[in-house]
């Protein structure tokens, strides 16, 4: 199936039984107001990608600079996207500095456990979605096999865990290339988000407490009511993170999402759950238990204001106020002190 980038429109598949959008993904439950957002959001993307396709032509290196920088946080057309992920994460950096090493790691005698596990997952990841269906013709399911495979012989510590899957598989989607989605697997896994899929997930575990701390000071009373069940932020938002949101949100508000995260790094995974979470304070103050809580959750990732991915992002940037690095680095140094001093305390 043949993607275009820019206005991209969900289309009907030839038995017109199924609905599907621009990525493969069917959507059977909420196509019309998928299609709906989309004829308004259209607008958008044809504006942003000529102003990328002018900006690109009179710099085709791209630079890390503030008018980048507004771009990004604008939304990356399709057909520019994989080549901007590419430069603002430093992948092509890496890619160009490694020639033949992603083909030389497959060329590797494997671990069986490692090649099992990453089988097994295969028909776990995207059911829904045409492309990864073993028929479908081509069938990304066997480049999503030789990336997971890849990375595990390259980075061993983490080798493969479940959550790697869907992100190396919306990887495939936007970039249909093996060796890239692979070096932007080993920009997200090793250097953004360190240690979220090692064994013993301490960056998981640290940012989710993170998080905790910034809703105590932006969203105090929220902070208060969570703070009456321990270990409530590992159940709301572990998949939130693992995940970087897919599954979580519409896929076009994950890639505008992953458009800013490959840019300015993982505080946009800060800002996305704390917009979420003032935004939808009021909700999440009723809740008068353990499952209420979990529940509300669930349910303010979904409809209009998560599935209007434009809007969705002007409020990602205005609505949690102001986060820098140097903040979240500080809390993630106290939070993994305090796991690790709790953790000493159990054994």
């Amino acid at each position: 199936m043949e993607r275009k980038g820019n206005a991209s429109q969900p289309h009907t598949c030839n038995n017109g039984s199924e609905r599907i959008d621009p990525y493969g993904f069917e959507r059977r439950h909420d196509f019309e107001s998928y299609k709906e957002m989309m004829n308004e959001y259209v607008v958008v993307l044809n504006r942003r990608s000529m102003r990328w396709s002018k900006l690109l032509q009179e710099k085709p290196h791209v630079e890390k600079n503030l008018t980048v920088k507004r771009y990004v946080r604008k939304g990356v057309p399709n057909e520019h996207r994989a080549r901007i992920w590419m430069a603002a994460s430093g992948g092509q950096e890496r890619l160009e500095s490694n020639p033949g090493y992603y083909q030389s790691l497959l060329a590797k005698e494997h671990d069986s456990k490692l090649k099992e596990t990453i089988h097994t997952d295969m028909h776990r990841t995207f059911p829904d979605n045409i492309l990864f269906q073993s028929k479908a013709e081509p069938s990304l399911q066997r480049a999503l096999y030789n990336v997971l495979l890849a990375y595990g012989q390259h980075n061993k510590e983490v080798g493969y865990c479940q959550g790697m899957n869907f992100i190396a598989g919306y990887l495939m989607i936007v970039t249909k290339d093996e060796e890239n989605s692979f070096w932007l697997m080993d920009a997200l896994l090793g250097r953004m988000l360190p240690d979220f899929y090692s064994p013993a997930m301490m960056g998981l575990k640290t940012d989710q407490e993170v998080l905790g701390e910034l809703v105590k000071a932006k969203a105090p009373a929220v902070g208060q009511l969570m703070a009456q069940y321990p270990g409530i932020w590992t159940l709301v938002v572990s998949r939130w993170f693992i995940c970087l949101y897919i599954d979580i949100l519409p896929i076009e508000t994950v890639l505008r999402v992953w458009d800013c995260l490959f840019y300015e790094g993982s505080k946009v995974l800060f800002r996305v759950a704390l917009t979420l979470i003032t935004h939808h304070q009021p909700e999440i103050l009723r809740a008068r238990s353990l499952t209420d809580v979990c529940e509300c959750f669930k349910q303010i990732t979904c409809g209009a204001f998560t599935l209007d991915c434009h809007t969705f992002m002007q409020k990602v940037f205005t609505e949690p106020g102001s986060l820098s690095m140097a903040t979240i680095d500080k809390l993630r140094e106290k939070c993994r002190q305090r796991i690790l001093e709790e953790e000493s305390g159990r054994k």
